[in-house]
């Protein structure tokens, strides 16, 4: 605790590594700007607060050879909005250079992208060019940030429950594994796999929502279609990725747009339900 108090800017370190981070809210920085190490390069991340409903927290993410003038900057840029906190990462021993810390955001970007559990106001990111042993350094770099963000309250690492695999990701156990979807006019099929159950790529999902979809399932539907996941195409939102959901309720739900208790509106090949081939399996 830089200042004493529980709520002020503070440090963080964490044993055998090299690095250290500093956090702020908007109304101490100044205080935090005058260290001597925020001379040094680093990555850093901006909390705002969001523009859309969908997302608690707006992050910005971003890498300098100076963070302290880079911090300032910001503070006198009020394109993006005022930040309500900041985080800041580098190395104590200054060995951090700038294609390291270029690295380290675009990786940093390409994680909270995929997360897909904040909105993210970067548009692009510079891509860096390191020897396997500088990436091999910067993963483990980047994996102390990944521990430390969300006990200072930044979230935007941690992976919503709805994700995105590529096809060959996908291990299905049997064929009874894959499930259509009971749905008047509307295609969707579902794989159980081992990390989750997927919606496939072309699936359709209904445009229209009812009163009956629960809220928390309306929200990640929004979240679908703002990211681009669902696209609308001839009357339907159509998957343009697999997709994991964490139940099978989920999965219909956020598709038909309304309740839609899973187990009894998945439909193996042969025609049995989803709660059915579950009991037989669980009576075998």
């Amino acid at each position: 605790m830089i200042d004493g108090t529980e709520t002020g800017p503070r440090t963080v370190d964490i044993g055998n590594w090299s690095g250290r981070a500093i956090y702020s809210d908007r109304g101490s920085i100044h205080e935090v700007l005058e260290r001597e190490e925020l001379s040094n390069p680093g990555v850093y991340c901006l909390k705002f607060s969001p523009t859309k409903d969908i997302f608690s927290e707006r992050i910005y993410i971003g890498e300098s050879e100076n963070l302290k003038g880079r911090i300032t900057s910001h503070l006198g840029n009020p394109d993006k909005g005022e930040f309500v906190e900041f985080i800041c990462f580098f190395s104590k021993d200054e060995l951090l250079t700038k294609a390291h810390v270029r690295y380290l955001e675009s990786r940093m970007i390409e994680l909270a992208r995929d997360a897909n559990s904040s909105e993210i106001a970067n548009v692009n990111s510079s891509e860096s060019f390191l020897s396997e042993a500088d990436i091999s350094d910067m993963e483990f770099f980047l994996d102390q940030i990944k521990l430390i963000l969300p006990v200072m309250g930044f979230r935007f690492l941690i992976s919503d429950f709805i994700k995105s695999i590529e096809a060959k990701a996908i291990e299905k156990r049997d064929n009874s594994d894959k499930y259509l979807l009971v749905g008047k006019n509307c295609h969707a099929t579902m794989i159980e796999s081992d990390r989750g159950f997927v919606v496939e790529k072309g699936s359709q999902a209904k445009k229209k929502t009812t009163k009956s979809i629960d809220p928390g399932y309306l929200r990640l539907r929004e979240k679908l279609i703002d990211t681009g996941k669902l696209i609308e195409s001839r009357g339907f939102y159509v998957f343009q990725e697999n997709t994991i959901f964490n139940s099978t309720t989920a999965a219909a739900s956020i598709i038909l747009g309304r309740k839609a208790p899973g187990p009894i509106h998945w439909i193996n090949e042969n025609g049995i339900y989803y709660r059915d081939v579950q009991k037989e399996k669980y009576n075998s």
